[in-house]
């Protein structure tokens, strides 16, 4: 594979983030066609102390980076697979600094899903470059990947398809992302046609979880139609036993990222709409003091060993340790 014939050096420096105080490798260099780069990563030390641990971390950064760079293939040699694999590293909130809004972990690990598992085994094994990737062989990915997985699923390899190629514009890969996209056929899914219980179903689903751990989340899943993640983010700072509501700004999900599962604790849900106050029901209202009383209780007796940290949450164990997500099976809940 053909290099770039011109050695690109790398300077470095470091420098304080100014909301984290957190230092940062900051790199400096001229690409191969002479464009300043100074791409940067956080070495994740605090400032106080820690100048040269952190201008240690910036020179072996430098040094990799330097590496990397002149071992690249040049842009017309670039595989599809391999900027597929670019931009996602590049948006990754574990390992990239950014000054914008990060995407979310729970959104991240979906993506990775979507290009290591399908998008990149595909294009790399048909070999595909970027300079010579058109919409037929996008189109011929989607025809294959229907053939096992749902439209819906399609439509978010295209979303990942299109910031990918958004992103090598960007980095004046190819001339224009828009060109091969706009040609591209995007799959239509199906109308989602949700799926409720009768009545009577509802009130043997109560019946039959009474008095079992379950039983609040069948409640509150049953009569508000929470999602596990909102279900299992509820705290008691968001119940208002006065005003007889409670509030869903809280939500606990697993997110999937380099093969292992990550639990995330958000201050955000779903979407803006999901934010919301609602009205305590006369049996809820009852529920959650008694699960209230059972948690003071648990409290007292387990003590120092008690998790003063998650204790917070309304659905935990007996030593105050926050029920994991798993606890509820997605289809318990989606009634």
């Amino acid at each position: 594979m053909a290099t770039s014939a011109k050695k690109i050096t790398v300077k470095y420096r470091v420098q304080v983030h100014p909301k984290t105080r957190i230092w940062q490798a900051i790199l400096e260099y001229y690409d191969e066609d002479g464009k300043r780069q100074r791409p940067s990563k956080s070495t994740g030390l605090p400032e106080k102390g820690n100048k040269k641990r952190a201008e240690a971390i910036a020179k072996e950064f430098a040094a990799e980076h330097e590496a990397t760079l002149n071992n690249k293939p040049l842009i017309g040699e670039i595989l599809f697979a391999d900027i597929m694999e670019e931009w996602l590293e590049s948006i990754n909130p574990m390992i990239k600094p950014t000054n914008k809004k990060p995407v979310k972990l729970t959104t991240f690990g979906g993506y990775e899903m979507n290009v290591q598992k399908a998008i990149v085994p595909y294009f790399r094994g048909k070999g595909v470059l970027l300079s010579e990737l058109t919409h037929e062989d996008i189109d011929a990915f989607y025809d294959v990947e229907l053939e096992r997985v749902s439209a819906m699923t399609v439509t978010k390899f295209h979303a990942n398809i299109s910031l990918a190629l958004k992103y090598a514009f960007k980095k004046g890969y190819i001339p224009s992302y828009e060109a091969i996209m706009k040609k591209v056929t995007r799959p239509t899914p199906d109308r989602y046609s949700g799926k409720f219980l009768k009545e009577s179903e509802i009130v043997a689903l109560v019946d039959a979880v009474k008095g079992h751990k379950l039983e609040l989340g069948v409640l509150l899943g049953a009569f508000y139609g929470l999602r596990r993640s909102e279900l299992i983010g509820l705290r008691w700072e968001s119940i208002n036993f006065e005003a007889n509501t409670f509030t869903i700004e809280h939500t606990v999900t697993v997110a999937s990222v380099a093969g292992k599962s990550i639990i995330v604790a958000d201050d955000t849900t779903k979407n803006k709409s999901s934010n919301r106050t609602l009205p305590l029901i006369p049996i809820i209202h009852a529920k959650l003091l008694e699960v209230k009383a059972e948690q003071e209780e648990n409290r007292k007796l387990c003590d120092k060993s008690y998790n003063k940290a998650e204790g917070h949450y309304i659905y935990t164990d007996v030593l105050g340790n926050r029920i994991k997500p798993d606890f509820f099976p997605a289809s318990s809940l989606s009634f």
